[in-house]
């Protein structure tokens, strides 16, 4: 029976603390996450080190990254419990694209 997929819209900041090589390392970690349960990178957008609006655990800054993808339902729950467990994110969302 073949799965119906969805298309999710992923944006999560990195603590400002991170080299910008061990930012990049947390981004392949995480498109890798998806590439390994058969989701499919849509695309990958790098806005850079941002201002935040308020602070987020004493940082006013933070690395933010936008990664769109298409997979399953249950990828993005998987994919939320390694953003809570993984030390560097200051905050992540993932949201259902509409068709």
């Amino acid at each position: 029976m073949e799965q119906l997929t969805s298309k999710y819209e992923n944006v999560f900041i990195v603590s400002p603390d991170l080299t910008e090589e061990a930012a990049k390392a947390l981004l392949e970690k995480f498109t890798g996450i998806i590439t390994a349960n058969g989701g499919i990178i849509d695309n990958v957008s790098e806005w850079g080190k941002k201002k935040l609006a308020y602070l987020i655990d004493d940082y006013a800054e933070g690395y933010y990254y936008v990664v769109n993808f298409t997979s399953v339902a249950t990828l993005p729950a998987e994919l939320e419990r390694v953003f809570n467990i993984t030390d560097g994110i200051l905050r992540s969302l993932i949201v259902k694209l509409d068709k």
